[in-house]
């Protein structure tokens, strides 16, 4: 697939996303991005990545083998982008990819290569949590009304299916919208014995969308059923100071914040827990959720559009309104049958789910739009 683009004149291709891997508030959509940029990388095509300023990083940098330019602010970097990329300052490139994470980049007014849009999710409620009143409203307007007419016909990735109907209703082509599943490292395995009590386990950026205030009161629910059920909070973030807060007023000492850990230590907790839990408003793919199938640790999460992708209720996991979340989580803790089997089946699709799918899934319609017959060669 890249020698036929290479052979078409497409070699360099930039990729923007508002955020970084290494931004402290990075999450998964960041890292889905990162691993199909070094899976491009080292198939051949040269990535450039272009995002905003993060704190302690370099402006210009490396990581696994494509670069990395971090100029502008959160909300600067967008027009400082479309004016770089038009005046040919970032040098040249052959396509686009955007990742439209809220606030869109407007390619299409400005891009006249081949490109393609990645929507992880839309929005939607979120935009009140993040802003206030007038500024929400004209997120939501943006991401629903004004934005999509000059999208309609770009190729667009999705990992979520409640997405890629929201894509159609906006008015996107049915056959110009991909959805596909993100992929799970083999490092998520099995290992090692679970805790000799019921645990809970939660991992996420700790910001609002997350509601993991709504977490604790919901386990807090399933104590009263399962009494020595602990629960662990892994990450951090704007929220930290409202969930101690929680934590002290209630004085739960059934709760540990964990904080941010490295990629060894966050696989033990994966693999000693007995489940894993999000009462999250929205997601794009709960990234996380698929981690822990992969270590054989089964979901209890808020029946969302991106909890829907990644765990598949009743086989490996469990999908419950917020509101009965609690009844869930400690209907799975106590019931050891269905536990184990929601194990051996989280583990077993996690192993189905590969990066390297999820690396060719996004490049084809890419692809497609490079190798296509142009004018004058179909007919030959």
């Amino acid at each position: 697939m890249v020698t036929e683009m290479a052979n078409r004149g497409v070699r360099r291709v930039h990729v923007l996303a508002w955020r970084d891997l290494d931004d402290a508030e990075a999450g998964g959509s960041e890292n889905h991005a990162d691993e199909f940029m070094r899976r491009w990388q080292e198939a051949g095509l040269s990535v450039m990545h272009r995002t905003s300023h993060a704190v302690g990083r370099p402006r210009v940098d490396q990581r696994h083998g494509y670069d990395v330019v971090r100029r502008g602010g959160r909300m600067s970097v967008f027009p400082r982008v479309a004016v770089s990329e038009t005046l040919g300052r970032m040098g040249p490139y052959d396509a686009l990819v955007e990742i439209w994470n809220g606030v869109p980049w407007l390619s299409p007014v400005w891009c006249r290569k081949p490109r393609i849009l990645i929507l992880h999710h839309i929005h939607g409620p979120m935009w009140n949590q993040m802003f206030p009143g007038p500024v929400a409203a004209l997120g939501r307007a943006i991401e629903t009304r004004l934005a999509p007419p000059l999208y309609r016909r770009t190729p667009t990735v999705t990992t979520s299916t409640d997405t890629h109907e929201e894509l159609l209703h906006l008015g996107w082509k049915p056959e110009l919208v991909t959805t596909g599943p993100v992929g799970v490292d083999d490092f998520f395995s099995p290992g090692g014995p679970k805790t000799d009590h019921p645990s809970v386990l939660a991992v996420g950026r700790q910001a609002p969308v997350k509601r993991f205030v709504d977490l604790l009161e919901q386990v807090r629910v399933a104590r009263a059923r399962v009494p020595n059920l602990t629960l662990t909070l892994v990450g951090d973030g704007p929220e930290r100071g409202a969930i101690e807060e929680w934590v002290r007023a209630h004085e739960a000492t059934w709760v540990t914040l964990a904080g941010r850990v490295g990629r060894e230590e966050l696989r033990d907790h994966y693999r000693r827990s007995w489940i894993v839990a999000s009462a999250s408003l929205a997601e794009g793919w709960g990234l996380a959720l698929t981690e822990a199938a992969g270590c054989g640790t089964p979901a209890v999460a808020t029946d969302i559009s991106g909890h829907r992708c990644s765990v598949l209720h009743d086989r490996t996991g469990i999908l419950a309104p917020l509101e009965r979340l609690g009844d869930s989580i400690a209907e799975v803790l106590t019931n050891d049958g269905l536990r184990a089997r929601l194990s051996r089946d989280a583990e077993s699709r996690a192993r189905m789910l590969t990066w390297d799918a999820l690396a060719v899934g996004v490049l084809e319609p890419l692809h497609a739009q490079v190798v296509r017959p142009r004018r004058g060669e179909r007919g030959r």
